[in-house]
């Protein structure tokens, strides 16, 4: 079981959102859980925690991003970064690192970098040797 709960990401459109990470953590086999419409967007690898939210903030001001911060998502395969990747740039996201090796972190370290829509930073990693 992981040691993390959840993890949670403000959006300033929910919509634009849904449709981003529906694709963007699809790539890489998370799952929407149903949710009414009143509640955050939630996300799930085979049923398992962390739980992805992605929440428009309770205090009624906008969404803003940290600077220096990020959610690296593990990757099962090389294949499914690109798709990550290539599904966030459809999707209004933006490019922080093209997918590709990072040998000063490892070896076998494959990742690629975005920002969503609203500047949230994310990464996808694969760890696989081939």
């Amino acid at each position: 079981m992981s040691v993390i709960s959840h993890i949670t990401l403000g959006t300033n459109d929910k919509e634009r959102s849904a449709k981003f990470y529906d694709a963007v953590l699809g790539a890489i086999g998370f799952s929407r859980l149903p949710k009414p419409p009143e509640k955050p967007l939630a996300y799930e690898r085979d049923g398992k925690m962390p739980t992805i939210y992605i929440y428009t903030p309770e205090d009624g001001r906008p969404a803003t991003w940290g600077n220096g911060t990020h959610i690296a998502f593990i990757a099962d395969t090389k294949e499914q970064v690109h798709s990550f990747y290539e599904h966030a740039l459809e999707l209004g996201g933006k490019s922080e690192g093209q997918p590709g090796p990072r040998a000063h972190y490892g070896p076998n370290y494959y990742a690629a970098y975005i920002r969503d829509p609203d500047g949230n930073k994310l990464q996808a990693v694969c760890y696989a040797a081939d």
